[in-house]
């Protein structure tokens, strides 16, 4: 993914064993006409365009915001990239369209409420709730911008590319001497060397030198004022009146700031992202959806690494990454069975505890309280060690349930892929 991508060129590696508990996971995603509409708030340039939910809002954006366009742009609006190269599960190909005004209608009609399948959706794809309409603007360069976090500078990076409007990971293998990094000094802020720096990199055709700078400096002022992790933009283009105008928007934000950035959190879509994780998120649990048939409950993301990497050696794949953390309660346990049992893929269950802080009569209690809740179809490996160990034993044996225990984890692991199989 784009993401991903990024934090390879800004020479960072991103575990998932560095997300705890405590740390939560940087992930609120908004769509372009969010982030378009955040930009023109701080003065960056935008197409202008307007956002629908249905074909009577269409019209009334065509007569209103449209009147004198022959031409208008039809953006489906989903939380992945790749919209232009992407196919309705319907059939219709492309989830960007360029279209006469008499057509927009039409367009947007067959992308709403269908099913947009992208390189970075995965086959099942994602519903189109929104498309955005934007004035189709006269390009004569494309270009590439971002900014994300680095840790070898230990601030904001930015990267520039000279092409744009392509795929960013195809370019940087291919020609990585294009790709332009300018690390920024968290402490003194961008400088007008800096964005000179990034307009260099950029190599603007006709847009004027001075007022592309200054766009350059909007641009970081709003990944810092928005506590944004990405900020970026595919393309960056210059039109034929010589403005630098900012033709998408991708902006990623850091869910440890949701309380200084109310207004941006407002925006979360959870009709986008994994109900699954949505679910474990109001339960304060860390769930990361994986495509395997074993589900993992552990405490503690350095144990669930551990817990991942041994089922695969033992030839099985885990359906996910779901850690309580370190003082989980029973009811948190509950909501943990409930999200496991959900996934349809999920063949056993492995729950792999190591007693510290998280007392392990907790856990027992969690688990036989969930399989009074939830119907257990899969067969349940349970290892427990640590605090309060045998008073966790007891529970479950005592609960009557048909659990298959393990001593230590490479015998979970390996009854827990027998089990997933028979």
């Amino acid at each position: 993914m784009v993401r991903g991508l990024l934090r390879k060129l800004a020479g960072q590696s991103l575990s998932v064993a560095g997300k705890s508990q405590q740390q939560q996971l940087r992930r609120l995603n908004i769509h372009e006409y969010q982030g378009a509409e955040l930009m023109s708030k701080h003065g960056i340039n935008v197409p202008k365009g307007v956002a629908v939910g249905s074909v009577d809002e269409v019209r009334e954006a065509l007569r209103n915001v449209f009147t004198n366009h022959s031409e208008v742009v039809v953006k489906s609006q989903i939380l992945a990239g790749g919209r232009g190269l992407g196919t309705f599960k319907s059939g219709l190909q492309g989830g960007v369209h360029i279209v006469k005004a008499d057509q927009v209608g039409d367009i947007a009609g067959k992308m709403l409420g269908q099913i947009l399948v992208t390189k970075q959706t995965g086959p099942q794809g994602k519903i189109v709730s929104k498309v955005y309409l934007c004035e189709k603007l006269s390009l004569v360069n494309e270009m590439y911008f971002a900014i994300t976090l680095d840790r070898k500078s230990a601030g904001p990076l930015i990267i520039a590319c000279k092409i744009g409007g392509t795929s960013i990971e195809d370019l940087a293998e291919k020609h990585p001497e294009l790709i332009v990094k300018v690390p920024i000094d968290v402490f003194i802020g961008i400088t007008d060397e800096d964005a000179a720096k990034v307009v260099d990199g950029l190599s603007p055709k006709v847009a004027d030198r001075n007022a592309s700078i200054e766009q350059v400096k909007k641009l970081y002022e709003l990944f810092c004022k928005a506590d944004c992790t990405l900020l970026e933009i595919n393309p960056i283009a210059e039109t034929s009146d010589k403005q630098l105008v900012a033709a998408d928007a991708k902006l990623n934000f850091d869910d440890n700031v949701a309380f200084r950035q109310k207004e941006i959190f407002a925006l979360r879509d959870p009709t986008q992202e994994d109900p699954r994780e949505v679910t474990a998120a109001k339960a304060d649990l860390n769930y990361i959806g994986l495509d395997g048939e074993i589900g993992c409950m552990v405490n503690g993301a350095g144990l669930a690494m551990a817990t991942m990497d041994i089922i695969k050696l033992h030839g099985g794949t885990p359906a996910n990454f779901l850690d309580v953390g370190g003082n989980a309660s029973e009811g948190q346990v509950v909501e943990a069975f409930k999200i496991l049992t959900s996934d349809e893929k999920v063949k056993a269950i492995l729950v792999n505890i190591f007693g510290g802080i998280m007392k392990c009569d907790v856990i027992a209690s969690g688990i036989v309280n969930a399989a009074k809740q939830v119907q257990l179809k899969v067969p349940v490996v349970v290892r427990l060690e640590g605090t309060n160990v045998d008073q966790g034993k007891r529970i479950l044996k005592e609960s009557g349930m048909t659990l298959i225990t393990a001593e230590d984890l490479d015998d979970a692991a390996e009854k827990a892929v027998k089990a997933s199989a028979s």
